[in-house]
């Protein structure tokens, strides 16, 4: 029997699925070489790209300290992958696809605890700040009419 997925080189789990797509690395003639990252998937809104985000922690000579940064890849998703928002992705460095895109999602590890709750609060932080540009202007238009 022939297996429909291709071996890239690294140790990881073939997607069960096939597809069609050019430009993945199990069923397409994509390369994958270089950088892997783990990170969390943020956003799924353009066609076949997802935005992945990771921290890392940077070092301040000044105060010795290290501080908390956070990176943003876009990445490839392949339609036999297909991460959603909130999945851990194991991401790899491939040539560049676009503008911005030079890694390729190869492997789903899971969700991320907690992605739906910190999602809510920024929507919740968002909401709560338009109300307060509307009492500003309400006040601002109130002002405006005692003078």
């Amino acid at each position: 029997m022939k297996e429909h997925s291709k071996n890239i080189g690294i140790k990881i789990k073939l997607p069960q699925k096939k597809c069609e797509d050019n430009n993945c690395p199990f069923h397409g003639s994509l390369k994958c070489r270089g950088k892997i990252f783990t990170g969390v998937v943020i956003s799924t809104k353009m066609q076949k790209t997802l935005t992945i985000e990771f921290e890392r922690r940077a070092y301040l000579p000044k105060y010795e300290r290290y501080e908390k940064k956070r990176t943003r890849i876009k990445a490839h998703n392949p339609d036999c992958v297909n991460a959603k928002d909130g999945d851990m992705v194991k991401i790899s460095e491939c040539r560049p696809l676009s503008k911005t895109k030079n890694f390729v999602v190869i492997e789903i590890l899971g969700k991320e605890k907690g992605f739906e709750e910190r999602i809510e609060a920024l929507e919740e932080g968002k909401t709560r700040k338009a109300e307060k540009e509307d009492l500003k202007e309400e006040d601002a238009s109130s002002k405006s009419e005692g003078n």
